[in-house]
């Protein structure tokens, strides 16, 4: 079950870095991050995952891979994969979620 708080948000650990779902811990996304940036780089993640299950479904390996590809990209701009955000500058921290979602409108 997910504790949310009285926003709807899943519950944080005490210093923010994670989130708690199922009591398991996840890395948050990155909260320097605005918000329509953070909506558009969630709706390539949803896309990316669905794309993963479509290639499974089609036993197309090259195509999961590449869709799995897109997955860490997401992940990795919304600050939850790679360096921690937390360990990061605001100029590091801008340019990896610019950055991601550049390479992620580009296809």
């Amino acid at each position: 079950m997910v504790r949310v708080t009285r926003e709807g948000h899943p519950a944080r650990t005490p210093d923010g870095h994670h989130v708690i779902i199922d009591g398991r811990r996840w890395r948050a996304t990155d909260p320097l991050i605005p918000e329509d940036v953070a909506a558009r780089l969630r709706t390539h993640l949803m896309a990316a995952r669905r794309a993963v299950g479509a290639a499974r479904r089609a036993h197309d390996e090259e195509a999961e891979a590449a869709a799995r590809s897109r997955v860490h990209m997401a992940k990795v701009a919304l600050g939850e994969r790679g360096v921690p955000w937390w360990e990061q500058d605001e100029t590091e921290r801008r340019t990896r979620w610019t950055e991601g979602l550049t390479a992620l409108d580009r296809g």
